[in-house]
């Protein structure tokens, strides 16, 4: 009788180790439950990210607005007839 509590005792121990210390332990599983949380997070940026390139590419496909706009913010380009005026900030 004895010798089978002393089986179940150390069976139960190797048990507690493995669950705690060893391959896929309990750590082992925060640590990847933090990496998915982790991951979800950079997804929802990308998603966000990608529908905000998506109406982009709507409005540079439906109007000139867009266009124009872009043409005078990134390329610094004016209409026949305007005056560019460029204000430095004093140093």
């Amino acid at each position: 009788m004895r010798w089978i509590s002393l089986v179940l005792l150390t069976l139960l121990c190797l048990l507690q180790y493995r669950l705690w210390f060893g391959k896929h332990s309990i750590p082992d599983y925060w640590q990847m439950k933090h990496e998915v949380e982790l991951q979800r997070e950079q997804n929802a940026n990308l998603t966000q990210r990608n529908s905000l390139l998506k109406a982009d590419i709507e409005d540079l496909k439906i109007g000139l607005e867009a266009i124009e706009e872009r043409a005078r913010n990134e390329l610094g380009l004016i209409k026949d007839g305007e005056t560019f005026y460029r204000i430095l900030p004093s140093q």
